[in-house]
């Protein structure tokens, strides 16, 4: 079974949740987009963990995690939060956590560049989280980035590195003039936190044909959502890479293989970290209260997230946009202390009402919500573990949702543990 674990909105859905959940029956997570930019919150009987760059599977003894080919690797942070992970008492290993040696390295002065051009932009930055994840990708298409299989022959790669800060410094000491990026401060970097990876780095290619052939099954885990992509999101405030099922086993390394299920993950409401149009967006004190019951803060940045109700036109769009073969809906239990419950059923544009999600970037602007309140069920579902538990309004909202996807719901999650979740069929 090949399955991919995605978000269908603006990311944060809870991806991370679901695929600590679901990671049981599968023998390898594989990480196949993104760099550190967002993370995971999961909470399970070992605790409560932010994962930003490794597979949430490795929260889990027995599974194979994989950073694939289509990532972005800050080795610093990557090497911090395997700390903070040993830390929690989870073991990491070359056997448990292995890394594409095709996968970019992501610089500190990408950080840095990163940081300089929101700065720059003031009032119209894109909201960046200022990790360098833009300056990477753009570098990784102008073959000028190192890779993590790079790190074996590290010693005899500083002239190629001396170039490449060289024509860096063009930018980052002319343009921004910020002091210049020194070679051997970039070396000293590299053998402190990318060395003691080397052991980790392999062709995962092979390793993934193999075991896919041996009859193992793979979970491709997404960063972000459908509305962040760089090709079919709200552009150009999105992420700067391709958060799609449809690129899984690309980004994984293993572009011959084909997905068995998508799953998209989306919340019970609406949240959005960061720039760009939101048109279900709420605000003051509505805004607040649902803000605070669902804990709406940023894992990777902990900056506020802006919240609305769930948006029907933005989900559609998003699960059309994946593929999704079902739905895995997180956070109901949150919509508990609300006597109405909050729907963005569709938009007015220019006097008009939509219900298609505008690809202009003009057009969703100045896209405004329409608003429609459905009975709330008003008491706490977190002990819920079977259908048949939840209140009919409760299963009545999870119905109305499936049928404005026009995809089956599957999971709905009911609290942050680990088996705080309903399988609906």
């Amino acid at each position: 079974m090949l399955t991919a674990i995605v978000g269908t909105n603006w990311g944060d859905e809870g991806k991370g949740r679901m695929v600590d959940l679901l990671s049981e029956k599968y023998d390898i997570v594989v990480r196949y987009q993104g760099g550190n930019n967002a993370g995971h919150t999961v909470v399970n009987d070992k605790g409560k963990f932010i994962l930003n760059l490794l597979p949430s599977g490795i929260l889990r003894d027995d599974t194979v995690n994989v950073l694939g080919t289509g990532i972005v690797i800050d080795l610093e942070h990557l090497t911090h939060e395997v700390e903070r992970l040993r830390a929690g008492g989870i073991k990491i290993s070359p056997e448990n956590l292995k890394i594409s040696d095709r996968a970019t390295i992501c610089m500190p002065y990408h950080k840095l560049l990163d940081g300089l051009e929101e700065d720059r932009l003031g009032d119209k930055k894109f909201g960046s989280t200022r990790r360098g994840i833009s300056p990477v990708y753009s570098d990784k298409y102008m073959k000028k980035t190192l890779r993590m299989g790079d790190l074996r022959n590290l010693s005899k790669l500083r002239q190629r590195i001396a170039d490449i800060i060289e024509w860096k410094n063009l930018t980052v000491e002319r343009g921004y003039g910020h002091e210049p990026v020194q070679t051997d401060d970039i070396m000293n970097w590299l053998e402190t936190y990318g060395l003691p990876f080397a052991e980790h780095v392999c062709d995962t290619t092979l390793y993934l044909t193999e075991q896919v052939k041996n009859g193992k099954s793979v979970m491709f885990e997404a960063q972000l959502g459908a509305l962040r992509d760089i090709d079919y999101g709200i552009y150009p405030y999105t992420s700067a890479s391709t958060t799609l099922a449809a690129y899984a086993p690309i980004g994984a390394g293993v572009p011959q293989l084909k997905l068995d299920e998508s799953i998209g993950i989306m919340k019970a409401y609406s949240s959005c970290v960061g720039e760009g149009p939101f048109t279900c967006e709420m605000f003051g004190e509505e805004a607040e209260a649902l803000r605070e019951a669902g804990g709406e803060y940023g894992a990777a940045t902990g900056r506020p997230r802006r919240v609305g109700g769930f948006d029907v036109v933005a989900s559609r769009y998003g699960a059309m946009m994946q593929g999704c073969t079902c739905i895995a809906l997180t956070k109901l239990d949150v919509m508990s202390y609300m006597d109405k419950i909050p729907v963005c059923v569709a938009y007015e544009l220019d006097g008009k009402r939509i219900d298609y999600f505008p690809g202009n970037i003009d057009e969703l602007e100045r896209a405004k919500p329409i608003y429609e309140y459905v009975e709330g069920f008003g008491c706490d579902i977190s002990g819920c573990r079977r259908p048949e538990d939840l209140p009919k309004a409760a299963y009545d909202y999870v119905k109305y949702i499936e049928k404005e996807m026009g995809c089956p719901i599957k999971y709905v999650s009911v609290s942050a543990e680990r088996d705080g979740y309903i399988e609906m069929f």
